[in-house]
């Protein structure tokens, strides 16, 4: 049974209560029980008396207000029932403190009330036990689905890659030869070969016109394959709003028409920094404009920036047209794929229908999204709406930023990466398996590092853009400092031989099994940490030292037992020793007698854990050998591995390299 479930009974049994009362008799302190049935702060003591018995509650204050009275039997009304209080009384300072017990004859019913709970917590087990086997039932069920709609995943994560490779080999397919037509056509239009006719000149436009319009749509086609598939990398820089707009209106001018009826406008933007994949914003904003221009016949588009949000954390660019404008049962119809609405300007524009889900996409991709506003007859607006800081850029400042802040407690690794969501993924789980990540996203950033702090492991991608990485390496492996840190290649680009010749400890293909590097991780940290032996009969308090320090570079050793304790100790020549007082059958004061009786085991440092409250003269027995003595009740991670840091330090014991902390 519960150990709360017995605490609540036999609380309920004791029928003991205490109050403080001024000379009065007015009550001035009640504990939980006396409250419980009834007495409250302020109210006179004799307000309880059943009636007719006033005057002896009243005689019992004045008595002892000046000496103590016993065995006084009180006739009171308790949580609205009339009952006899057992009295004990006497003076404090200037109040009277009141000791009050029910008389046996009612004690029966609450013996009865106690037994009532014990049958109520009885059935409320079995219910508890029936609810359990229902959730196990149901838990299971749960796992069957899950496990299908893996499976279920799986096939459309398989479908979506199939469709992908055959979009980029037929794209690649139709490219040669649409390169070879453009190519000619712009030799023949150039009269390279003797000049042409009107009619000649006219056709071999047409034949241009086409393959530029199939050479947009296959461009399309791969820029949305390649979303779909989720191979599309943000490539965070920073800009000004400001410049990119400008830069837009001197793109798009071109495109509008000599002889146009309407004008394009671009409003001033404001001066604000942005943070996020310029190309994919330029393309999104370019398809906006290219498809107003298509839908207007006279009037105006306007293009305009504006910062928005609670705290202006976005920008919304919009498109506004005069043009035909979009009926509300289309709205949506449009960012379908080769989806176009039938209308007569439609007939005219050309066009794949892929330019708006294409920019759905991406901005979708840029953390953002898109939102329309349009009438019929009246034009339309499009806007673009997205954060002025990538969420991958916040993600990878934060792990920058707790980069800062050396952690004693995990062992450091230097992330080598330039894609900022592959960091993220590598912080996420390698911070779970107890390590901290230094990201570096240039090899100049690194050396950086290297010269502040010594990494337990320098995770490195031989891919980064614009580097020569190669070299890098070849650079850790040469210099005395950094020759001996263990560096794992992480690549797309299968160039094993040559980083194993370099001197790369080990080669991956991305992407990495997690669990794989996590082991690989784990077995480099704690090969270069110190060993921990805990000696202790209780296998719970084992498991928590245990899960105190997962993570940590230090090797666990565990004995059951004091006599097991000491041979491991002379075997494995711990760095330091963690022993709980009293054993099954021994104390920490026979094993510590042991230990230092063999010149193997002498300087070994140990550290105490009891959960008793030790007299003085043995805690100041085990303080003149020992560390310290730690309360197991008390004990958590941090505690633990501060001790043990200080007990390495003392013994003179160096732990694996150490995290420096880093120049600002």
């Amino acid at each position: 049974m519960e150990v709360a479930a017995l605490e609540r009974v036999f609380a309920e049994l004791t029928r003991e209560l205490r109050l403080l009362v001024d000379r009065s008799g007015s009550i001035v302190w009640v504990d939980a029980r006396a409250a419980a049935v009834g007495f409250a702060v302020g109210q006179p003591i004799d307000q309880h008396a059943v009636a007719g018995t006033e005057d002896k509650i009243r005689e019992l204050v004045r008595r002892a207000a000046t000496d103590r009275v016993s065995g006084w039997e009180l006739a009171v009304v308790l949580d609205g029932r009339p009952g006899t209080l057992v009295v004990h009384a006497g003076p404090i300072d200037d109040h009277i403190a009141i000791l009050g017990s029910l008389a046996a004859e009612d004690y029966a019913g609450a013996i009865h009330e106690a037994s009532r709970s014990m049958h109520e917590i009885v059935e409320l087990h079995r219910e508890l036990a029936r609810q359990k086997a229902r959730l196990e039932e149901s838990y299971r069920a749960v796992r069957t689905l899950h496990e299908e709609l893996a499976q279920q995943a799986d096939r459309l994560r398989t479908s979506v890659e199939i469709k992908s490779r055959v979009v980029a080999a037929v794209s690649h397919e139709f490219r040669t030869p649409l390169h070879s037509i453009l190519g000619l056509s712009r030799l023949l239009l150039a009269d390279s070969d003797g000049p042409l006719g009107e009619e000649q000149r006219m056709q071999i436009q047409l034949i241009r016109g086409s393959a530029e319009e199939l050479s947009a749509m296959i461009t399309d086609m791969l820029d949305l394959a390649r979303l779909d598939a989720g191979n599309a990398p943000v490539r965070a820089q920073t800009f000004e709003l400001s410049e990119f707009m400008s830069a837009m209106r001197g793109a798009m001018l071109p495109m509008v028409p000599a002889d146009a009826k309407f004008d394009l406008v671009f409003d001033p933007a404001p001066d604000v920094p942005l943070e996020t994949d310029r190309a994919k914003l330029s393309q999104i904003v370019r398809n906006l404009i290219a498809n107003a221009l298509k839908f207007t016949r006279q009037g105006e588009v306007r293009v305009t920036a504006v910062i928005e949000g609670a705290h202006g954390e976005d920008v919304r660019i919009s498109v506004r047209d005069t043009g035909i404008g979009i009926a509300p049962e289309d709205r949506e119809k449009i960012f379908e794929e080769f989806v176009q609405i039938e209308s007569e300007l439609q007939r005219a524009a050309l066009g794949t229908g892929l330019g708006l889900p294409l920019a759905k996409k991406l901005a979708q991709l840029l953390g953002g999204r898109i939102e329309l506003a349009s009438e019929p007859g009246e034009g339309s607006t499009f806007s673009v709406i997205v954060p002025l800081e990538h969420a991958e850029v916040a993600q990878y400042r934060r792990i920058e930023q707790a980069a800062n802040v050396a952690d004693p407690t995990r062992a450091p690794v230097l992330v080598v990466e330039d894609d900022r969501s592959a960091v993220y993924v590598y912080e996420r789980y390698l911070s779970m398996a107890g390590f901290q990540v230094l990201p570096a996203r240039t090899t100049a950033a690194a050396r950086e590092l290297l010269r502040d702090v010594r990494p337990s492991a320098i995770l490195l991608d031989i891919m980064l853009e614009g580097e020569d990485t190669w070299s890098f390496l070849a650079e850790l492996k040469r210099d005395p400092a950094t020759h001996d840190i263990p560096v794992l290649v992480c690549t797309v680009m299968n160039r094993e031989s040559q980083a194993r010749a370099l001197g790369a400890d080990e080669f991956w293909l991305k992407p990495v099994d997690e669990d794989k590097l996590i082991r690989k991780l784990h077995s480099i940290a704690s090969g270069r940490g110190a060993k921990v032996l805990v000696v202790d009969d209780d296998p719970t308090a084992r498991y928590l030292v245990k899960k105190f320090l997962t993570g940590t570079p230090y090797e666990l050793i565990e004995a059951a037992d004091g006599k097991r304790g000491v041979e491991l100790a002379r075997s494995e020549q711990p760095d330091v020793i963690m022993l709980d007082f009293l054993l099954e059958e021994h104390t920490a004061f026979d094993v510590l007698d042991d230990l230092k009786a063999d010149p193997r085991t002498r300087l070994i440092p140990v550290i105490i854990i009891t959960s008793h409250a030790l007299p003085l003269e043995e805690r100041e027995r085990l303080a003149a050998n020992t560390e310290a003595i730690l309360s197991k009740e008390h004990l958590s991670r941090e505690l633990a591995i501060n001790r043990i840091r200080d007990a390495l330090g003392r013994a003179g014991v160096r732990e694996h390299a150490p995290l420096r902390l880093r120049r600002s």
